[in-house]
Parts: C-alpha cells; structure tokens; sequence
C-alpha cells in the first residue's frame, strides 16, 4: 500500500516537472516568434501574452497537482479499496470468523462489502443449526471417548499408543510421570520435553526392540492367534528397567477390517523401524496393522529385590556350609568313647560357636527378608485429610464415641495400606474406650522431616503405661466382630514407619503417633501407586494414524502434515549481541492441525544479570521471580529435547533465534531446525496490510489475545495466527514447508537482522 502511493507520489511530481519545462518552452517559443515577426501587430500581440505567461504555466501546474489528488483518490476508491477487501474476505474464510466487515470506496465495493456480511450472517446461522444437529448426532460418540479418557486416566499402568511409523498418538498422565523419571538429566518444564503428541517413541526404545515385537505379533496373526500380545524388556539411557507389552491396533475401514498379507504388514513394519528382519512366508490375508500400543512398567525394584531375596539364600547357603561342615566334623569326634575331657570340652565349644554363628546369621537373613517382605507389599497414594475423615467416620460410627480432627496439613498425600492403618486406629480407640474409659479422641496429622509424616490418635485425660502400649502393640488387632492377624507393630513395619507413645504433661494430652511416609513422584512411579490427575481428558489425537511416512524430505512435506514447535522468550532487552539474555521461554506444540495446549513448556530462566526496569512493565517478571530458577545451560538442552523432530515457528523469529544461537557454545546444543516466521507469512499472504505485528494480526483473525507479553501467552496466539495462515497459503498455491520458506524470504521484513 505505501509502495503504492509512493509511485504515485512519484508519477505526480515527474508531470509537474514536465509541466513547467512545456510552459516554459511555450513562452520562450511565443517571445522568439514575435520577435520574429516584426510588425507592430505581432509586437503588441506578444506585448499582451508575455506577462501572462507565468499566470498560464501556474495554472497548468495547479491543474495537474489537482489531477494527481485526483488520480490517488480514484486508486484508493477502485483499487486498493478492493483490494483491502478481498484480504479481508480471505481472512474471514480462513478464520472462520464471523465479525462484519468494514470497507471505506466507491458504492459498487461497500455495497459487495455488504453482500460479503450477509453472506457471513447466512453462514453463522447456517454453522449453528449444522452445530446443534452434529452435537446431538456425535453425543454417544462424546460419551465413548469420554469413557476412554476416564478409563486411560485411572490406569495405574502406562499406555502410549503408536502409528507404525512409531510417533505417539496417545498417552495417559501416567506415562508422562513415568517418562519424566527416565530421564537421565533432570526434567524441567513438569517434563515436557520427554513426551507428546507426534513424538518418537524411539527416543526411549531400540527401533530394533520394537520392529522384533511387531514382526512377533504379526507371525502370531499369521497363526491365526485372536490377541497377540508381544513382550519385551529394556534398558532406558537412565538405567532403569522397562518392561514392555505390545498389542496391536488393527486398520479398521468402514466396510470392516482391512486385510493384507503378512508379508506386506512386517515389511511396512521394517520399513518404519529401519532395521532388518526376517521375512516370515506369504501367508494368506490377515489383519492390516495401523499401529501398537504399548503398556510399560518399570521393574527396576522389583529386579532389584528379586536379587536382593538371591544374595540372602546364596549367603544363607554358602554360610551355613562351612558351619555345618565343623559341626559334623566335631560330631564325629564327640562319638569316639575314647576322647578326654579337655578335648571334649573342646569340641563342644566349637559346636556352640558354629550354632550360635548360624542362629545370629539365620536372624539377620530373616530380618532382611522380613524387611523386604514389607517393602514389597503394595501400598496406595492417599490424601491425608482423606484418610483422617474415613478415620473420624469409622471410629464414630463403629464405636460411638466423639472423635474431632484438630490439625491436618491438608496439602499432605501418604503412601500407605490405608485398609491396614483404619483397622490400628479403630482398634486403639477401642482399647481406649474399653481399658481407660476415653468417649472422645482427636487425630492429628503434620509433616515431618525426611519425606514422612506424623499422624496422631490422643486423648484428654489419664497417661498410661510403657508396658501397656507395648501390650496393645503386639496383640492381634480385633474390633468388636472384626479380627485379624495383624498387630499394630505389623501394620507400621509394613508402611516402612514407626509407633510410639507420647504425652504432653502441661495439657495433660496422650497420644499414639504414627510415623507414616509420604507419597513422592519417585517412589510411588516405580512402586507402581495410582497416580491421580486434575485434568480427566488425556492426551490423544486418532487422526496420527493417517501420517504419511517420516522419511519424506522436509521441505517437500506438505505444511498440514508437519509438527511444529511456536515459541516466544522474554528477554532483558533488545540487543542479543550487547549481553541481553533470556528470561523466560514458552511453548506449545502444533501436530496435525491441532494445537495442543496441554503439552506447553513454560519455563523461567536466572539471567545472572540484572533486569531493566523499563523492561518489567512489559514481561511482568520481578528480579526475585527469578531467584533459584536453571540457567540457561540447563533450559535450552530440555527445550532442544521438546523441539526434536519438529518445526520451529516464532513471529519475528530472527530476533527470538538470535538468542539461542549466542547460547550454541554454552549449551553444547545448536538449533538446526527448520524456521518459520509468522510476520513474514503474514506479508506474503496480506501485503496490501499496514501492520504485521501479532496483535494486529490476532485482531484480523478475531483471536483473542491472552497473557500478551508473557512467553506463553505469546506462543499460544502465534499458534493460533499459524493455524489460520496454512489455508491462506494454500491459496496462494504455497503448500510445503520449501515453498512457505521461499515465499517468507522475498517479502521485506525479511531483510532485518538481529
């Protein structure tokens, strides 16, 4: 639009020029010919014309100074008028937005404007009756995926689903825990750079460990098994061990499954896997594979107490033969009716020495067992306040007596045998009331120091003896009717706590206390603890199994089919290259048209600098905010890990590069990646716009603008600008990431650098 009216400008100025030298010309052509001419005639002619002559060439000029005006009114009128329009249409179609447009030209443009809205208006009532008869059709559809989202949330299992070409197409909150602890490296951004959509599941497994499993399941649909089922065992780079079981998704059309032969499913197989395997015989059809879902479980206690109860019998074993070995030995001799007394005296010395090794290391293995035996039993993650009010219910409702809960951190979660722990608190506030005449009990539960917790059951009133809480503690537990073979001393050695008695002799208050551990991430991964999520939708996108194959070029891949990564920073200035530096980075990914905001990175960086206060109003971000957080060595690895295997997209992407590219040195890591830049798309799509900043762009598009200014917020609305600008590329024949690029670099913006 400014190139345009500067031709115009320009055009407008070369025909005053050219004006004044034809007038000019005009007047010295009339002075010469009356001087020419001679008679008076002529003489008093060019005597009347000469002094008007600048007054003519003075009007010619005003009158193509009035004629340009003119021309540049018009060209706004009829051209750019609608041209504004038409981009405007565009957008409207892209965004699917339903906001009026606004067109200053000629009647003939605001009145097809006007054509456009009611269009639009006939659209949006024609969209809502479309919605309300899709929403009611696809209903039970909703509840179905609803049922999966709450069945694959409750799973205390891991289960990632996978296309053939191994990107991720599902996944549940548990595998995202247990993928964060399999990192090697310490996780930042809650993990998210380990796991998400379109992700590589070879980033954790051997492709050749996965190709053998698929090829396994495929031989046993060959033999006609109805569910085959592949399993596995591997080593993750963090050491731990995985076990692994694969079952396959089948292709179903809407006629019915899809066959093909086994030959064809392994070889689509290995060709995903890039390994080679062993081709079994065409057989006849079966099932076409569209992809496999995978159920991990970490093992790594499990194997290590396996061995751990190995090592106890190879020491039982190997200890007892050498003392066996001298008890018979000094047996025999004892037989012989010939051996003195001193001599005998001997021998039965070595016999108590050997018995009394073998009893001491008989105790100590079966006290190491013992400890193990309750390591192994299978505990829960539960709330604290949770556990205290099915506590308060039980012991009012069984026993009647009053009880109150004083004091409950109620941010505390256990991991414990609740079942277990319900029956020794019933059973001491039974005792209580039978032995010592307590009608009312409190429980109480804080925090204590090294990941445990104190949960307490006390009274007012009469203390009572160490000998009779010893007593209570060994007896079977046993309320009213209900018995079992536990004690208290077996219940609290199962949770891996402690149990004792304590007064508080100023309040004259008793109490039993608990020690008790807290549930932690690592721990309750890999003892195998229900993990509870907030969120009950889970992470999928079905549409993955429609991927065309990986190995394809980049450049010629079609945009549509491309992951990207949109991100933003936040910086303490402006000049990259004078020392500024990063201090917050924000993410989200774009997979298969979709933007998914539940797998955003978003994390604060330490600049090890002070921040501008100029600069605070802007990004929000207080100097103490900062205080604590990684540097930036530690965050660019985690966010190249998040960004594998896809496209960066960032609006003036330049200036965010600029930065990761001084920090290539420091981190050890260089961002290769192809880039996108939603500014200059925008120009290429809309050149005829006076503004190309990302709230002008989120105003045409009718995207709502939240969290402006924060690296987040930021990246979600250049996602959503992304989103709407690939069908206006595509309309312009701009279909693959090579011709995208090509078209962002002709445009101007793509001159600046950083």
């Amino acid at each position: 639009m400014k190139r345009d009216r500067r031709l115009l400008a320009a055009v407008a100025v070369a025909a005053v020029g050219t004006a004044i030298v034809v007038g000019l010309w005009i007047a010295a052509t009339v002075l010469l010919v009356g001087s020419a001419i001679g008679d008076e005639a002529s003489r008093a002619v060019v005597a009347v014309v000469a002094p008007h002559t600048a007054l003519v060439v003075l009007t010619t000029l005003m009158l193509i100074v009035v004629a340009a005006f003119v021309a540049q009114a018009l060209y706004l009128r009829w051209v750019a008028a609608p041209a504004r329009l038409l981009e405007q249409a565009q957008v409207l179609l892209a965004a699917d937005a339903d906001r009026e447009l606004v067109v200053d030209g000629a009647a003939q443009v605001s009145g097809l404007a006007e054509l456009i809205n009611a269009l639009v208006r006939q659209r949006s009532e024609l969209r809502r009756d479309v919605g309300l008869k899709v929403a009611q059709a696809s209903r039970g559809i909703e509840q179905e995926r609803s049922r999966l989202a709450a069945l694959m949330s409750e799973l205390t299992q891991s289960v990632v689903v996978c296309n053939l070409d191994g990107r991720i197409l599902l996944y549940n909150s548990r595998a995202r825990v247990q993928f964060r602890a399999l990192s090697s490296a310490p996780s930042l951004a809650d993990g998210a750079e380990m796991i998400g959509l379109g992700r590589s599941i070879y980033t954790v497994f051997d492709r050749r460990l996965v190709a053998h499993a698929l090829a396994s399941v495929q031989q046993r649909l060959q033999r006609g098994v109805a569910n085959p089922i592949a399993q596995f065992v591997t080593v993750t780079r963090a050491g731990q061990l995985l076990r692994a079981q694969m079952a396959p998704v089948r292709e179903v059309a809407a006629d019915g499954p899809v066959e093909a032969s086994a030959e064809t499913s392994v070889e689509a197989s290995v060709e995903a896997s890039g390994s080679a395997l062993v081709q079994p015989d065409a057989q006849p059809k079966v099932p076409a594979l569209a992809g496999f879902v995978l159920m991990l479980e970490n093992v790594t206690r499990e194997f290590e107490q396996e061995s751990e109860r190995d090592r106890l019998v190879l020491d039982l074993t190997e200890g007892a033969r050498g003392s066996l070995a001298n008890l018979r030995a000094a047996v025999e001799i004892l037989d012989d009716p010939a051996l003195d007394a001193s001599t005998r005296e001997r021998f039965l010395a070595v016999v108590r020495t050997e018995t009394d090794r073998m009893s001491r290391r008989t105790q100590e293995l079966a006290e190491r067992f013992a400890r193990g035996l309750a390591n192994r039993w299978p505990l829960e993650e539960v709330l604290g306040a949770e556990l205290l009010t099915a506590a308060q219910r039980r012991i009012e409702s069984q026993l009647g007596m009053r009880c109150l809960i004083d004091e409950v951190d109620t941010e505390l979660w256990l991991k414990l045998d609740s079942f277990a722990v319900l029956q020794a608190l019933a059973y001491l506030a039974d005792r209580l009331r039978d032995e010592q005449e307590v009608s009312d009990v409190r429980l109480r539960l804080s925090a204590a120091d090294a990941g445990h917790a104190h949960l307490d059951l006390g009274w007012f009133g009469r203390a009572m003896s160490t000998e009779t809480v010893m007593t209570w503690e060994t007896d079977p537990i046993r309320v009213g009717a209900d018995a079992s073979g536990l004690t208290v001393r077996d219940v609290v050695e199962r949770q891996g706590g402690a149990f004792w008695f304590q007064r508080e002799r100023v309040r004259q208050f008793a109490f039993f206390r608990f020690l008790v551990p807290q549930a932690t991430e690592k721990g309750d991964l890999e003892a195998g603890a229900f993990i509870r999520s907030e969120s009950r939708p889970e992470f999928y996108d079905f549409d993955l199994f429609r991927t065309t194959e990986s190995t394809r070029a980049l450049d010629d891949r079609p945009l549509v089919e491309l992951a990207f990564t949109v991100f933003d920073t936040e910086t303490t200035g402006l000049e990259p290259s004078q020392g500024d530096e990063i201090i917050q980075i924000g993410a989200v990914r774009v997979v298969n048209g979709k933007l998914l905001r539940s797998e955003a990175f978003e994390q604060l960086v330490d600049p090890k600098r002070s921040i501008p206060e100029a600069s605070i109003p802007i990004h929000g971000i207080q100097p103490e905010m900062l205080v604590g957080q990684p540097t930036v060595d530690a965050v660019l690895p985690s966010f190249h890990a998040y960004a594998h295997d896809t496209v960066l997209v960032a609006h003036n992407a330049a200036f965010d590069m600029r930065f990761l590219q001084l920090k290539e040195d420091v981190t050890g890591v260089r961002f290769d990646h192809p880039v996108l830049d939603t500014l200059l798309l925008s120009a290429a799509v809309h050149p005829n716009q006076e503004s190309h900043k990302l709230e002008a762009i989120a105003e045409r598009f009718d995207i709502p603008v939240i969290g402006r200014h924060t690296a987040l917020g930021d990246a979600i609305v250049t996602a959503e600008v992304l989103l709407r600008l690939i069908p206006l590329l595509a309309a312009k024949g701009i279909h693959t990431l090579g011709q995208a690029r090509e078209a962002a670099q002709k445009t101007y913006f793509a001159r600046l650098k950083y």
